[in-house]
């Protein structure tokens, strides 16, 4: 989001869970792209909100998959905001072998810009918005 809007839109990255380190061919196919997530960690709602992020000043939840989804309406009973869910494929464990499995990671990084240019439209920088990605 920050490379095609920059800070048109205020974007925090949250997971079901906040165990989880980011994948390295993650990492490896984002930096094809000139996107740095090598430092990138993902916090879970609790800890956004023990952090001080404020759910109700978000617009829009965007989860990644069923289980980020299922959290995030249960997040809409308490605050007012809206839920998109978008079928992203999980490239973990899809194939074997290292291209095998960059290709996997590229497939899934390029539906997530190619939604989120369906979504939000062409790259530019517009008033501010607040929107954050969940994923498993």
């Amino acid at each position: 989001m920050k490379q095609f809007y920059g800070r048109a839109a205020y974007v925090q990255s949250a997971g079901v869970k906040n165990d989880m380190e980011i994948d390295g061919f993650a990492i490896a196919v984002c930096q094809e792209v000139g996107i740095e997530l090598s430092q990138h960690r993902s916090r879970s709602f609790e800890e956004m909100q023990a952090w001080g992020d404020d759910l109700g000043g978000f617009d829009l939840i965007v989860a990644l998959s069923p289980a980020s989804q299922r959290q995030a309406l249960e997040l809409t009973r308490v605050f007012h905001l809206d839920v998109e869910y978008w079928p992203i494929m999980d490239p973990t464990g899809l194939a074997e072998g290292r291209e095998a499995k960059l290709a996997a990671y590229r497939a899934t990084r390029d539906q997530i810009r190619d939604r989120m240019l369906d979504r939000f439209g062409p790259p530019r920088v517009e008033q501010p918005r607040n929107a954050f990605l969940t994923g498993a």
